[in-house]
């Protein structure tokens, strides 16, 4: 099932991994290109050594593309370095001002994939020169920047961007999803929710659970509650203990809120997570974990297995290819 954005990034299905951090192992990240996608790993708060180990054991896995993922929030220079040193083809940014970081990389021989919230930002993105763009409809999950619905921005950004490829994102969990983010002329989805249920990703099996259980109506979209390690940084998470008890609270500001400065849960390590942190729930984590920010698109509803990572991405493809013909 190949067109444009297969063509260009060497896949042979229009499916993206998007780089959900602390549950993107790259076991998942590898599967996915194994199958034909395109994994992203999330490396953005890897220090170099660590982002370097995490390319190494990808490229051990798969010969296939896969891409890493960059905050620019939280732009480091020395993880941009560390990709062009481990010779990285596909640098993803999202979140802030890229600076810099494009024509670098792109003097570096990397294709870049930037995420855009409006189609204005999209334009700009393709004058910096990214390769293609990944526009995120407010139904996303995770750390989520606009407010126009998916259905509405990736025909907005296409219209935009002329002949570079769009990737879709944003409640797109099955092959009805990706039928639709064509059909409205992107050329790939960017799915991250429906592969928390992959057998590959390190999710907590609690945080699991409550994925299975859901609704599409048991997210919701916050503008500032996970924001420990993160503010300023709006997101969409599963309805939980905390996001209910801050709602009753009158949804106060950090310093005023109920529940500060408890532990919830623990690392490997033995540090402490504690509530209101941003902090994905994987598998590692031992205490309280439906306290804390369990990410979640609103296609959730549509996620009701654990599944292979490479028998989710065959599902969606071929669901996708009975609604349209490529």
């Amino acid at each position: 099932m190949t067109n444009k954005f297969c063509t260009r990034f060497g896949t042979n299905n229009p499916v993206v991994l998007a780089p959900v951090g602390g549950v993107s192992s790259p076991e998942l990240v590898a599967a996915v290109s194994n199958a034909g996608g395109l994994g992203i790993a999330p490396v953005w708060y890897l220090d170099p050594d660590g982002l370097k180990a995490e390319v190494r054991r990808i490229r051990s896995l798969t010969d296939k593309p896969f891409g890493v993922n960059l905050n620019m929030d939280f732009r480091s220079e020395a993880q941009l370095e560390a990709c062009f040193e481990e010779g990285v083809e596909i640098i993803s940014l999202f979140w802030g001002d890229t600076g810099d970081f494009v024509p670098r990389a792109k003097a570096a021989g990397c294709q870049v994939i930037i995420t855009a919230s409006t189609a204005e930002k999209a334009r700009a993105a393709v004058a910096l020169g990214a390769d293609a763009i990944c526009a995120q409809g407010y139904e996303a999950g995770g750390h989520v920047e606009g407010t126009v619905s998916t259905i509405a921005l990736v025909p907005a950004v296409v219209d935009a961007v002329g002949d570079v490829p769009v990737i879709a994102a944003g409640g797109i969990a099955d092959g009805r999803g990706l039928a639709a983010a064509l059909a409205l002329g992107a050329s790939a989805a960017w799915i991250g929710t429906r592969f928390l249920a992959a057998e590959e990703a390190p999710v907590h099996p609690t945080y699991r659970a409550q994925l299975l259980a859901a609704s599409e109506d048991d997210t919701d979209r916050y503008d500032d509650l996970y924001d420990l390690s993160w503010p300023n940084a709006p997101h969409r998470a599963l309805k939980n203990a905390t996001s209910k008890m801050w709602e009753a609270a009158g949804k106060p500001a950090l310093g005023q809120r109920p529940g500060e400065g408890e532990v919830l849960a623990r690392r490997q390590d033995g540090s402490g997570i504690v509530r209101y942190t941003s902090a994905s729930p994987n598998a590692a984590l031992e205490g309280d974990i439906e306290g804390l920010s369990m990410w979640s698109g609103q296609g959730v509803g549509l996620v009701t297995k654990i599944q292979p990572a490479a028998e989710i991405v065959a599902e969606i493809v071929d669901q996708a290819r009975a609604i349209v013909t490529f």
